[in-house]
């Protein structure tokens, strides 16, 4: 399958689950989805595309909270990033680990940074901070001051 097939046949797969598409280059391609439709894009991608996980990255902005999950389609020599937005009072969605055990670890640490709550992640605990950090400090939020909770 080609660089020009295989994305023709994630937007067919996901239709109008996309919000937004865009190809900022040949080598990287956006889309946006609900985060209830993250699990079947991940699943597209993953099972049916052959792309390789590569991260998931957070960020806190004025609006949500994102996360982008970047795979990798290696033949093409291009990065697929799929974004959603969380709403920041209660950030959380479905784990993708199941699906993708690579993805266990970088759940953890967006939970733990940014307070991302992933619903039935089989090992949701501290990676980066100590286990006595303190439950609603996160330290990558806009609002973080230290011994203040980040949120609500």
């Amino acid at each position: 399958m080609s660089r020009a097939e295989t994305l023709t046949t994630l937007k067919q797969k996901l239709g109008a689950k996309i919000l937004n598409y865009f190809e900022k280059s040949p080598k990287r391609i956006y889309l946006e989805v609900r985060p209830e439709d993250v699990t079947e894009a991940t699943r597209i991608l993953f099972q049916e595309l052959q792309a390789r996980f590569q991260i998931a990255t957070g960020v806190d902005t004025p609006q949500a909270i994102e996360i982008l999950y970047h795979w990798a389609l290696d033949r093409h020599g291009c990065v697929v990033s799929v974004r959603t937005k969380l709403p920041r009072e209660k950030p959380e969605m479905d784990s993708l680990a199941a699906l993708c055990p690579a993805i266990e670890w970088i759940e953890r640490e967006l939970w733990e940074l940014l307070g991302v709550h992933f619903r039935n992640h089989p090992d949701l605990r501290h990676l980066l901070l100590n286990e006595d950090w303190p439950e609603g400090q996160y330290p990558l939020r806009r609002d973080f001051v230290k011994g203040k909770p980040s949120h609500g």
